[in-house]
């Protein structure tokens, strides 16, 4: 495990009885952005707590999609679910690698240390022929480990507005290549095609092999490839602030530290005419 925000399944099969982790389902129901992964019946990993990313850690109080939920639902969700300042947090998700960066942000976001993804998520598990169980474990803990935001970690358009021009931060989006050009519609209904003056375009797909991420000396060619500094700061955005965590991980293992979520993402800037836009021709 080392310092990677990764574990492997294989470390997850070994470390399955250990009281101090807490395994957490984060799988969405709806993908977009790759061929979803579907499946018959339930299945999941041994042990494991199911923890809703899309509707209950989401701060449905304000307007906008998957925000990003408050401290005190984190807190409140942590507590249900036992999770101690000893706890190690692993997450997962049924696609591989789609969720669980999102999870695995919000939990870092808000001070938690050791939380890890599982690499290769179930459908990994799936093919070295795991066990897997139909039913999830109840959260009944009561504990009392409280979540506090981290400065720097999430953003608002405000933020990346008034940062447009600025040499040391650069915007980074994870939406596909056409998206970012412009050159397709939107999926969501009165938002805008284009992106964010300036931006760079990085499709979260092409820091992904089999469902898995990219080896460290590859993804640190990737952001070598778009001329990343680890002096700079770098905002992820994406659709809606989930696709973007996918990317802000695999900076992460390539050793960059200075990473922040746009939490309104495309969705909010391109449903805004006060905002500006940029296409790709």
């Amino acid at each position: 495990m080392a310092n990677s925000p990764l574990v492997s399944t294989g470390w997850l099969a070994s470390n399955m009885l250990n009281k101090e982790l807490v395994l957490l389902d984060v799988s969405f129901d709806k993908v977009i952005g790759l061929e979803p992964l579907t499946y018959k019946t339930p299945k999941h990993i041994p042990n494991s707590h199911k923890l809703d990313l899309e509707n209950t850690l989401c701060d449905n109080t304000r307007a906008g999609v998957h925000n990003f939920p408050r401290p005190d639902q984190v807190s409140a969700i942590a507590q249900k679910l036992g999770i101690t300042s000893e706890s190690t947090i692993v997450l997962y998700d049924n696609q591989g690698i789609y969720s669980a960066p999102r999870g695995w942000w919000i939990f870092k976001s808000m001070g938690f240390e050791k939380v890890f993804v599982v690499d290769g998520g179930l459908p990994k598990w799936l093919e070295e022929g795991r066990p897997v169980v139909s039913e999830y474990l109840s959260a009944t803990g009561k504990t009392e480990v409280y979540g506090q935001a981290q400065e720097n970690r999430v953003c608002d358009s405000d933020f990346v507005l008034a940062n447009l021009d600025n040499p040391a931060l650069k915007v980074i989006d994870a939406r596909s290549a056409e998206r970012f050009a412009g050159s397709v519609a939107e999926p969501r209904p009165g938002v805008r095609s284009g992106h964010i003056p300036g931006a760079v375009s990085l499709p979260f797909a092409r820091v992904l092999h089999n469902r898995r991420y990219k080896s460290e000396d590859a993804l640190k060619a990737i952001f070598a490839e778009l001329e990343v500094e680890s002096s700079e700061q770098l905002v992820f955005s994406c659709g809606s602030g989930v696709t973007a965590c996918i990317l802000i991980l695999a900076a992460e293992i390539a050793g960059l530290r200075n990473q922040c979520l746009y939490d309104g993402s495309w969705a909010e800037w391109g449903a805004s005419d006060s905002l500006p836009i940029a296409t790709s021709t």
